[in-house]
């Protein structure tokens, strides 16, 4: 066909490499879908999942587990990444963090003794760790439905959920909210008296309950088949997005539109532990993971 030589090296080249990684098992994992960009890696060591907070647009903070046991901060300033900050601590879970403000973050760990304990970032310096109580079986999460407000909530004794509030003077006594978790739990705030609140199930489905601002709801399940715990962000009221890590270790999201939860969606990537999310505007969302060298490893949604 009149091919120059170099062109027809070049093909025949990359027909034999996807060839061998065939033949090899190799095939590339699916990408990112529409509108996500391409995994980057933070670099780190981290053990477990991370958590994620903004206080405000173009803001990340992202705390985990260290090698020593240690909490890790690194943070997105708007135009680059820190460096890793050890935050000290000697955690037994993964952490669960959360903003309630501009320049406020808390922080919530499980600690040797299986209890609570909370750590915040006031505006000018870190506050010294605080022990809340109770007797965790996971890691925390936790959500905040207004200014100085803070929810947290943790899987307890005989795998129930159960909350903690800060009132904002004072902490309350642990809730029950009953049914039975099979991992941590995640927990997002869209508006001033809503929480939703999604954990794995015992059928390894993912289930939802939600505080409507006077009562409750029932679990329902949503489907689906996970390998983690999940994690939830908020672009807007009424809206939810839940991301898990699904089948062959890849991100998979979930979405309520306003008016009906869409279907499954594969976003790709290789995870080794469960995803951390959040939403720091309308269009953006930002999600984290452990990946397969144990490094931190980043995706986002919008601008």
């Amino acid at each position: 066909m009149n091919l120059p030589l170099n062109v027809v090296d070049r093909v025949l080249t990359s027909v034999i490499e996807i060839a061998i990684n065939i033949i090899r098992g190799r095939q590339p994992s699916p990408g990112p879908g529409q509108g996500w960009s391409s995994w980057e890696s933070l670099g780190g060591t981290i053990v477990g999942a991370p958590a994620v907070s903004s206080w405000q647009p173009n803001r990340l903070d992202v705390f985990a587990r260290g090698t020593d046991n240690a909490l890790y901060h690194i943070w997105w300033d708007g135009s680059r990444w820190s460096s890793w900050e050890n935050l000290g601590g000697v955690l037994t879970s993964p952490p669960g963090a959360v903003s309630w403000g501009p320049n406020r973050i808390d922080v919530f760990v499980r600690g040797t003794d299986n209890a609570l304990y909370h750590k915040w970032w006031d505006g000018s310096r870190w506050s010294d760790w605080e022990n809340l109580g109770g007797t965790l079986t996971s890691g925390p999460a936790a959500s905040s439905r207004r200014s100085n407000q803070l929810d947290v909530f943790v899987r307890g004794t005989n795998n129930r959920l159960y909350k903690k509030t800060w009132n904002g003077s004072r902490w309350e006594d642990w809730e029950d909210l009953g049914g039975n978790l099979n991992s941590a739990p995640a927990a997002v705030s869209w508006g001033p008296n809503r929480i939703d609140v999604f954990a794995r199930g015992q059928n390894n489905d993912l289930i939802h309950k939600w505080w409507s601002g006077n009562q409750w709801s029932d679990w329902e399940s949503l489907g689906g088949t996970l390998t983690s715990a999940p994690t939830v962000s908020s672009r807007r009221p009424n809206h939810l997005d839940v991301f898990v890590r699904g089948a062959g270790n890849r991100l998979f999201k979930r979405t309520w539109n306003g008016s009906r939860w869409d279907s499954w969606e594969s976003i790709g990537g290789n995870l080794t532990s469960a995803p951390a999310a959040v939403s720091w505007g309308p269009n953006r969302t930002d999600v984290f993971a452990r990946g397969q060298n144990n490094d931190l490893i980043h995706i986002y949604q919008g601008r």
